[in-house]
């Protein structure tokens, strides 16, 4: 006979797990020790239980595989919370173990005494609470079910004696699983396709709007673009997907929006939402709408939606495509492509001066531009919530080989350097980018000593402007003095090179390409320590959140915040080439 903690083991082992991210100690000892004796499973030893769960969440996502953490009981377990609230929101397929006190004390408020059974209960869809050892094999395999059947994080609770308990011998449960992927197939409701087919055959000016949900059906996306004239626009989740090689491309919607886009919803008859939970309904039409999503409850959440389809994408337009009428019609397209065009051509007008070239501290829109111009063409970026999102929707450029993980959906900080991990873990010889303000680096900083300690080759760029700017933003929008925002002056390259780690730091802009180009070639962990411009984004204090709203949109037709689009122009540019006969003359 063999304890619990063993067998779970051998039960990940047989699912192919590769590594548990975790910090070992008290009622977890028993499943760390049975990890030691594995010549499968590697411990990645992280400095916080919410730095596993990150980490999991993203090795998850970038090698759609099941990835698993660990957690002692109590402060170990509300550590975790944070990451699996990331984790869950994802999608990602994640088993969480979390320990617990020994069982005869549960209820006796005694030390580090929580529930856990309550504490994941939203940053979860499985949550169970091992009793005695053989139950857990089945609560294991249930747990597994759930996370690999697509449903998010599941958590199993286990308290230290279990762990150590003997389980029967022979098989609890069977080892099959059903997982999701990228081949999962749901086919459309005849009734439902039909009158999405109807809409689109009546409407004279249809726009598309993709998300992060229909990345697996791009060349769907485009033949359906293609035989109604549509333009596509895109949600931040769904840049990487959508915004390169696409000759119907018309830019992103949203506060971090650029191009086209909002005016492409706004002057269609008919707007479709294809694979996206765009969450801000103010930046939606509200009439005539189509949603196409796997997800049922995601339909109509963010605005009245009169044609639903629930389905994955790609079964959705397979089974339209033969019964749409082909638009003969480009004249709403064009007309978007050259407005698009237009919008980027003004901002790149407005840069032909570089006049931020030779500023001192560097623009961070300048560093954005060089790091995206460096990084490797398979590069995977981890972005930090916070500015870093807006430099990375201006300056990161797709091109159907990076990747990039960010909180799209939860919107923590501090997620870039754990994510890091998790993705570099899954990938060690790809270069993977950890791009931080100095504020999302600083809650997680510990994690630093991760990477030292297995090195792990990330590259971890800091833009440092000690300034916690998209909060100082949001204060000066909302009309109040900022307060708390700005701090004094820390030197994250020697903090780097206190932990071991190969640091530099760049405060003059002449040196970002050369340090650059040095710092991302390092065979190893490095730190990029960037001095930016606190005051790059400053707006007048008094401005209010309507005319924010004003501004912004706005700035969404003229890539706001002076967006970096020179390569989005570029694609702008050949777009055109797409148009031809009466329209090329209308439009030049």
């Amino acid at each position: 006979m063999t304890n619990f903690a063993t067998q779970l083991v051998k039960r990940l082992e047989r699912e192919g797990v590769k590594r548990i991210y975790g910090l070992v100690g008290d009622s977890l000892n028993p499943l760390s020790d049975a990890v030691r004796q594995s010549d499968q499973i590697e411990w990645v030893h992280v400095r916080n239980e919410e730095a596993a769960a990150f980490a999991a969440g993203a090795d998850s996502l970038a090698a759609d595989e099941l990835a698993v953490c660990g957690a002692s009981c109590g402060p170990g377990n509300t550590h975790f919370v944070q990451g699996l609230y990331e984790s869950h929101r994802n999608g990602s397929k994640v088993l969480a173990i979390a320990s617990h006190i020994p069982t005869i004390e549960i209820g006796s408020s005694f030390f580090q005494e929580t529930h856990p059974e309550l504490l994941f209960q939203e940053c979860s869809s499985y949550c169970e609470v091992v009793h005695e050892a053989d139950q857990g094999m089945r609560v294991l395999h249930n747990a597994l079910q759930n996370t690999l059947a697509g449903n998010g994080v599941s958590v199993i609770v286990v308290p230290g004696d279990v762990f150590a308990s003997d389980v029967a011998d022979g098989p609890h449960t069977a080892d099959s699983v059903y997982a999701t992927g990228k081949n999962k197939r749901v086919f459309p409701d005849p009734h439902e396709a039909a009158r999405l087919v109807e809409a689109i055959n009546k409407a004279d000016k249809v726009t598309l709007f993709c998300g992060y949900g229909a990345r697996d059906a791009r060349d769907e996306v485009f033949a359906l673009a293609e035989k109604i004239k549509a333009p596509i626009g895109h949600s931040f989740r769904g840049k990487m997907y959508f915004e390169y090689d696409n000759p119907y491309d018309v830019g992103m919607s949203g506060l971090l929006g650029y191009g086209a886009c909002i005016d492409a919803m706004e002057e269609c008859d008919l707007f479709i939402m294809v694979g996206t939970d765009f969450p801000y309904t103010d930046w939606l039409p509200q009439d005539n709408v189509a949603q196409i999503d796997i997800d049922g409850t995601h339909i109509g959440r963010r605005t009245k939606v009169d044609y639903p389809v629930v389905g994955d994408v790609k079964s959705v337009i397979e089974n339209i495509l033969p019964h749409i009428e082909e638009k003969k019609s480009r004249k709403f397209l064009d007309k978007m492509l050259k407005r698009h065009y237009e919008l980027l051509e003004h901002v790149i007008d407005h840069y032909t001066n570089k006049a931020f070239e030779s500023k001192k501290p560097i623009h961070p829109e300048l560093a954005a531009s060089v790091l995206d111009k460096l990084a490797d063409e398979d590069a995977y970026f981890t972005v930090d919530t916070g500015m870093c999102n807006v430099w990375s929707s201006r300056y990161l450029t797709p091109n159907g080989k990076r990747d990039e993980a960010a909180s799209f959906l939860h919107g923590t900080m501090a997620n870039a350097l754990p994510m890091a991990i998790g993705v570099q873990a899954a990938f060690p010889d790809r270069q993977v980018i950890s791009w931080s303000g100095d504020g999302g680096l600083g809650m997680l900083m510990g994690e630093l000593l991760t990477i030292k300690l297995h090195q792990l080759p990330v590259k971890v760029i800091c833009f440092n402007n000690s300034s916690l700017g998209m909060v100082k933003l949001e204060m000066m929008v909302a009309g109040m003095p900022y307060f708390g925002t700005d701090h004094e002056q820390a030197n994250y390259a020697e903090i780097a090179k206190g932990v071991g780690i190969q640091s530099y730091r760049i405060e003059d802009p002449d040196d970002l390409e050369p340090v650059l180009k040095e710092a991302l070639a390092y065979d190893g962990p490095v730190l990029v320590d960037i001095v930016t411009d606190p005051e790059a984004l400053s707006l007048p204090p008094g401005i209010t959140w309507d005319m924010m709203k004003g501004f912004a949109k706005s700035g969404a037709r003229t890539a706001f915040l002076e967006g970096g689009v020179g390569r989005l122009f570029n694609l702008a540019k050949s777009n055109l080439r797409h148009i031809g006969g009466a329209a090329a003359i209308e439009f030049g």
